[in-house]
C-alpha cells in the first residue's frame, strides 16, 4: 500500500475521520463534531470525500480496515470524546444488553434485515423501536464480526440461524402490519 493513501487529509488522519464519522451516526451533531476538530464545513465536505475514495482506490484494503478497526474502537479520542449523543435511557439499556446478550444482537441483526425486505428503513426501525441509533449498532456488529473469528463453524452456525428465525418472525410481523404478502392466499 502506497503511504500516500494514510496521509492525513487537512490534518485529518483516517483514525480522526473514523471517530467523526462513528459520533455523527452516533447522533451527535455535525456541526459540534466539527467543531471540537476545529475544521469548517468545507474542509469537512473535502475530508468526507476524499477518505472513502482513497479507501475505494486501496487495492489492499488496508485503508478500510483500519476505519473499521477505529470506528469500532471504544478508546476514546481526545478532541470528540465530550460529545455525546442523547440517547433514551431504554436505548442506553438496549444498547448494554447488545453488547452482552449475543442473541438479543442476532434478533435485532434479523429484524432489521426483515424490516429493509418489506421496503423500512432497518435502521431507523432499530432507533425508534430500542433506541440504539446506527453508529452503536455498527459498532458491536464490528466487535462481533472480530469474535465470530474465534468461534468454530457450529458455534458460528448457531448464531446465524438464530437471526434467520428472528428474521422469519419480524418479517411475518411486517407482512401483518403491510396486510400481508403479494403472493398470499396465491395457489399453484
Amino acid at each position: 500500500m502506497s503511504k500516500d493513501f494514510l496521509e492525513p487529509i487537512h490534518g485529518i488522519s483516517i483514525e480522526d475521520y473514523a471517530a467523526m464519522s462513528k459520533k455523527i451516526v452516533q447522533g451527535v451533531e455535525e456541526a459540534l463534531v466539527l467543531e471540537a476538530m476545529g475544521i469548517d464545513r468545507a474542509v469537512w465536505d473535502e475530508v468526507n470525500t476524499l477518505w472513502p475514495q482513497r479507501m475505494a482506490e486501496d487495492t489492499s484494503f488496508q485503508v478500510s480496515i483500519l476505519y473499521g478497526r477505529y470506528f469500532a474502537d471504544e478508546t476514546p479520542h481526545p478532541k470528540l470524546d465530550a460529545l455525546k449523543a442523547n440517547i433514551s435511557p431504554e436505548g442506553i439499556a438496549n444498547l448494554a444488553r447488545i453488547k452482552s446478550d449475543r442473541y438479543f444482537f442476532e434478533e435485532l441483526s434479523g429484524a432489521r434485515n426483515a424490516a429493509y425486505e418489506y421496503g423500512l428503513d432497518g435502521a431507523q426501525w432499530i432507533l425508534e423501536n430500542f433506541g440504539i441509533n446506527l453508529g452503536d449498532f455498527q459498532s458491536v456488529a464490528m466487535q462481533y464480526g472480530e469474535e465470530n473469528k474465534k468461534l468454530d463453524s457450529e458455534q458460528l452456525m448457531e448464531y446465524l440461524h438464530y437471526q434467520g428465525e428472528k428474521k422469519d418472525e419480524y418479517a411475518e410481523k411486517f407482512a401483518a402490519e403491510q396486510g400481508g404478502n403479494v403472493a398470499d392466499g396465491v395457489e399453484f
